[in-house]
């Protein structure tokens, strides 16, 4: 990640997510602004390791809930198929709203220390959701192993190791080729596609942070459209998939 990262909340995200993807719209110069600042918390700067992804824009929105819905969608994906392509050992994908408290950075370096001694193939850094509440509860901290049939919500923080990404990118291209509201799955948030690979694939184990340590900021948005409160459908998606399991 080019110099050597001056905090050691930034030493910890380098060492544990050496390729980082911020996904910003091409015309979203502010975005970009704010995410050097929020970087700059850690001692860390765009450079190699920290790069941006030029997140995609559509016309129309093509069976998907919104526009901006496929153009995330197309985003997180464009992101997993570059670093499939590049038989990327991690990829951290991080969405242009993504900030860091100064009780978040605190507990960066305790909570990624943890996770460098745990097995797993996806990792939430931050989350809006799991199930049907906000924050989970009766969990494990500073990571919990999340249930395959639980639906979460948060895709800012997300990060995916070589055997996830295998698994994600052909899972989510094969969404795009079948018709809305199909059971086997068709076009939906990209955050309920995580939650319908994750309960088809129980093995891919997914870690939490808990409490979480970075959050959305609090500004107009592009690429989702709607903020979480208005995606409570990710939950309805991922049960959809439980029933459709249930009867195959």
């Amino acid at each position: 990640m080019g110099k050597t990262p001056s905090t050691a909340a930034g030493a910890a995200f380098a060492g544990a997510f050496p390729r980082v993807r911020v996904i910003n719209l091409a015309q979203r110069a502010d975005r970009r602004r704010e995410m050097e600042a929020e970087f700059a918390k850690l001692g860390l700067a765009f450079c190699d390791g920290i790069r941006l992804h030029v997140a995609t824009r559509c016309d129309d929105a093509a069976g998907f809930p919104t526009i901006g819905t496929r153009g995330c969608f197309l985003s997180h994906l464009g992101v997993l198929e570059a670093a499939l392509a590049d038989d990327a050992e991690s990829v951290l994908i991080v969405e242009d709203d993504l900030s860091f408290s100064p009780s978040e950075i605190a507990r960066m370096a305790d909570s990624l220390a943890a996770l460098k001694t745990r097995a797993w193939s996806i990792f939430y850094g931050g989350i809006l959701r799991y199930g049907d509440r906000e924050q989970p509860t009766g969990v494990a901290s500073p990571l919990f192993v999340a249930d395959p049939a639980t639906g979460i919500m948060g895709g800012h923080f997300l990060a995916m190791r070589r055997d996830a990404i295998a698994a994600a990118v052909p899972y989510l291209q094969a969404i795009l080729t079948r018709p809305p509201g199909s059971p086997e799955g068709g076009p939906m948030h990209v955050d309920g596609a995580y939650g319908w690979l994750r309960a088809a694939r129980p093995d891919l184990v997914t870690l939490v942070a808990n409490p979480g340590l970075g959050h959305q900021r609090a500004s107009r948005t592009d690429i989702h459209q709607l903020r979480w409160k208005d995606r409570v459908p990710v939950v309805r998606d991922v049960v959809q998939w439980l029933r459709q399991a249930r009867r195959a």
